[in-house]
This record gives C-alpha cells, structure tokens and sequence, in this order.
C-alpha cells in the first residue's frame, strides 16, 4: 500500500521529521544507512548467533572510512560534524545492530572523546588521528566488578614510582576491550580519581573476553586486568581529576544511545508493520484488526516521540545549552520505550518474532543491556528527581 493511500503519511515518518533535517544531515544519514545495508544488514544475525564479530578490525576501518568515528570531534583527522549529524548516524547504526553502534559510540565518545578533552597534545597527536582512520581502536575502561553506578567507590588505583606510574586494578563489562590498541582507564590516586592512557601491548595488561553473553552479541566484551602495569609520566590526562573526566564522557555516549535507542525501535517496527500487512489470518491480514492497529499506533507514537526527544536534544547541544539532566530524559524515556516497542512488536509477529531470521528478538534481548549500561533507568530516574526537587537520592 502506497504512503497516499495512507492519506499521504509516510509510515515510517508520519510526523515529517526528515522536514527539520537539512540537507547534509540527510546526507549523512544515508551515507551511514548504506554501509548499514551493505555491510552489516547482510551478516549481523549470524554475528549475534554465533557470539563472534568476525573482521572487526577490517569493520573499524570501513567506519573510519565514512567518518563516523569521533565525527562530533574537531581537529586530528576528526570529521567535524554536527551532533545531530552523530545523533543520526548512531540512529542507523543502531537499526543495523546495538553492538556496531557500540563498538562506534566507545570509539568516539567514550576513549577518543576522553582524550581529546582531557588528554595532553602529545596523547592526542598520538592516538587521535589513527582512531579516527580506524586504524586504532579504543576502550574505556570505568566499570569494575563491583562498583557500576557507583564509580567513586573503585578499587582500581595508580602510585608512582619514581617518574612511572604502577596501575592495578580490575574492569568490567569493556566493549572492544581484547580488539583494542589503548584504553583509558580511570584510577584512584591519593583518594582522587584521575585517568591514564594506556597501550594495550603495556607488560601486564590483560582483556580477557566475556563469554556467555544473551545480549550485545554482535560486540566484544572484556574484563581489563591491570597487573602492576607500568607507565611513563606522561601517561596521565594532565589537569582533570575526580569524577567530572569520567563523568563528562558517559554524557557523550548516553547523548548517543538517545538517538541510538530509536533506530532499534524504528527496525523492530518496520517490521511488524510490513509483516502485519502480508500475513493472513482468519481470511484478511493483520494489519486489518483494530488490536494489531492499536498495536502499530502506539509503536509509531512513541518512536516519533523519542526521535522528536532526540532531535531536539542535539540542536541544544549544537547550541551549547545542553545540560547533563536533559540527556537523562532522553536516555531513560528513549530506551524504555524502545524495549517496549520492541516487544509489542514480537506480539504482532507471533512465533515467527524469535526467529533471527527477523531483527525483532536481537535488538529486545539488545536493549535489555542498553537499558542498564551508560546509566541504568534507576540512576537516571534519580538524577531527573534531583534536577526537580534539589534533594539528592542516590543514597
């Protein structure tokens, strides 16, 4: 059925939000949809039942080679680009697969965000302009086994020894973390926290993957082990300390998971609907029941207004007048209700809604993580609390 016999809505943009894009911004989009298409779409449920993420090193490289990778950052190689222009691009790679937009996000806003705001010109001269190229690839290390949502409370630590730092310590749940050339860990030192920059090849690091996973398949988790690893003096981010340099990165990647969150949502969708339309039940299609309709409606609803949440989001930081509870919103409201268009959209496709030979069960059983990592609702619910009441919460 054509979008004029629907009354001239497009199904899959029926509030026009292409209309307040610009034409370089749409551009963009497409660019990174068609590496999606050609690249991804193609393998990435056999990626996600088998657990591998085969030629991710030839994969890295195909993203640095359209610009994505720390698109949002200026100078060293980087492209420069919008935060809409990035909000979009998570938005297509998420509809590939949660585990590419990943893979994409710790890249850009989490490891090489972190160096190009707090690192020294030396670092970023040295590390920069091959991520953005794909020819290095980073982690971030801020997770431990036993402190999430509560970050101050690491045991990981740093001291000196003569000019050298010593770095013990653990991290958890570490996308791209055994694919990766650096990673920036974060340590206490004298009760503060600070970050370091460290090679992968440092004689005893060590990232082990984390098997066994039911979610984020198609991308690589490690644990970081960090066994006496020595460092020159200026392996250390220079100025920051305490939580704000974590803190400031964490705001980078939730940003993206806003926009990310919906292109899931707008793929689990796209096919229940092109599925209610083609499957017959009792003599006419799904699609013809007022429950499967009520079901499409509200899906559409709430994937319009997460992608109007996220839009407008990324013009305020486009603007410089983004704040850090304002990203909460999008991150709590975009995520929840991705994962329950998600599963409303397994209901109209009946059995058939498990099969990997549909998205709909990857990018749910995806989102189970995407709803906890960067924040789970929990945190940010605390954090929207705070920001209307004054009175902190967490504790």
């Amino acid at each position: 059925m054509s979008a004029q016999a629907r009354g001239n809505i497009d199904p899959l943009d029926p509030l026009g939000v292409d209309d307040l894009l610009s034409a370089e911004e749409i551009a963009i989009r497409d660019t990174v949809a068609k590496l999606v298409k050609d690249r991804i779409a193609p393998h990435v449920a056999g990626w996600y039942e088998t657990g591998a993420l085969p030629e991710v090193r030839e994969l890295v490289k195909d993203l640095g080679a359209i610009g994505v990778l720390g698109m949002h950052l200026t100078g060293y190689e980087c492209a420069g680009m919008s935060a809409v222009a990035y909000g979009l691009a998570c938005l297509e790679l998420e509809a590939g697969d949660s585990g590419i937009r990943s893979l994409v996000s710790v890249q850009g806003s989490l490891a090489m965000f972190a160096i190009w705001n707090w690192g020294s010109e030396e670092q970023k001269q040295t590390w920069l302009p091959r991520m953005a190229r794909g020819e290095a690839i980073g982690c971030f290390g801020l997770t431990e086994p036993d402190h999430g949502s509560d970050p101050a409370g690491m045991t990981t630590h740093g001291r000196r020894d003569g000019s050298d730092w010593i770095l013990d310590g653990r991290k958890m749940w570490i996308t791209n973390g055994s694919i990766a050339d650096v990673a920036v860990v974060w340590a206490k030192v004298d009760g503060s926290i600070r970050g370091f920059v460290v090679p992968t090849d440092a004689r005893g690091f060590s990232a082990p993957d984390i098997k066994h996973k039911g979610s984020l398949r198609a991308s690589v988790t490690s644990e970081l082990v960090l066994d006496g690893v020595r460092l020159p003096a200026d392996a250390v981010f220079p100025e920051v300390l305490g939580l704000r340099g974590p803190l400031s990165c964490l705001n980078e990647a939730r940003y993206g998971i806003v926009w990310g969150a919906m292109g899931a949502a707008r793929s689990a969708f796209a096919t229940a609907l092109d599925y209610s339309m083609t499957r017959t039940q009792f003599d006419k299609p799904l699609a013809a029941y007022q429950l499967t309709q009520q079901k499409l409606a509200n899906m559409s609803l709430e994937l319009n207004k997460g992608l109007l949440l996220a839009l407008h989001l990324g013009r305020r930081k486009d603007a410089g007048t983004l704040l850090g509870q304002q990203v909460s919103y999008g991150k709590l409201n975009n995520t929840r209700e991705a994962i329950e268009i998600c599963r409303t959209a397994r209901t109209i496709l009946g059995a058939n809604g498990i099969s990997y030979e549909y998205p709909i069960i990857r990018h749910m059983n995806n989102l189970e993580s995407v709803l906890t990592y960067e924040g789970t609702p929990e945190m940010h619910t605390l954090v929207i609390g705070q920001a209307l009441t004054g009175a902190a919460a967490f504790r």
